[in-house]
């Protein structure tokens, strides 16, 4: 399995250091390996937020920002038509031949950024994960949800089993300590959907569809093993 170095770029109140923490520990379900840096300011809701997440089948040394990925997710459109992000532009240190993964349902890249872009002979994934979070969960907070359901429909590092391990952790387990910010946001979602247990099945679902996506339209990578 190749090295992904992956940086994650969003707003806040999108849940970007979640899903950061959500992948991370399902490389760790799998016997993988996955480190771990979030970083935003004092600002919350909608100020810019960013998570760098290194993952392999083979130990990490490295923490820290992620100043070269080979994936970059971007969690709200706004981080490229408003510049919202601690790095800019949004593709700043995109290896060669990597990938990009865009929350958007139409071509926000401007034209010159699409020239180095394909110079760099990236491959780019425009998916409309807030759509897909409301749909079937209801809800846009779900958009991490249908991200890293992405990342992983495409790059198949893990399975279903160890995806939903590592979500039922985050919302049902007593091991992640989330800042008071984050609990506010948890305290929320699980009066919406009234019981834990619905509120994981929703994620599940959302993450499901977005397996179901990568596969429906040929972006599953030929490295990847099949779940």
């Amino acid at each position: 399995m190749k090295r992904y170095n992956i940086r994650i770029a969003g707003v806040g109140g999108q849940g970007v250091v979640t899903s950061a923490h959500i992948l991370g520990n399902a490389m760790s379900a799998a016997g993988k390996y996955a480190t771990l840096v979030p970083f935003f300011g004092s600002e919350k809701r909608m100020a810019p937020v960013e998570a760098y997440v290194r993952v392999s089948d083979q130990p990490i040394y490295e923490v820290g920002e992620v100043v070269y990925p080979n994936v970059i997710m971007i969690y709200h459109p706004q981080v490229i038509t408003h510049g919202k992000s601690y790095t800019m532009p949004f593709y700043s240190g995109l290896k060669e031949e990597g990938t990009v993964i865009i929350n958007t349902d139409i071509d926000i890249i401007p034209e010159e950024d699409w020239k180095i872009l394909n110079e760099l002979n990236t491959k780019v994934y425009m998916f409309p994960a807030t759509k897909l979070a409301l749909d079937i969960a209801g809800t846009e907070l779900a958009t991490n949800m249908a991200m890293i359901g992405l990342f992983f429909g495409i790059t198949r590092l893990v399975g279903f089993d160890h995806i939903e391990q590592a979500v039922r952790e985050r919302f049902l387990g007593n091991t992640f300590v989330a800042s008071g910010g984050t609990t506010a946001l948890d305290s929320a979602i699980e009066k919406k959907f009234k019981k834990k247990m619905e509120l994981l099945e929703k994620n599940m679902q959302v993450i499901r569809e977005a397996f179901r996506i990568a596969e429906e339209r040929g972006w599953v990578e030929e490295e990847a093993y099949t779940v």
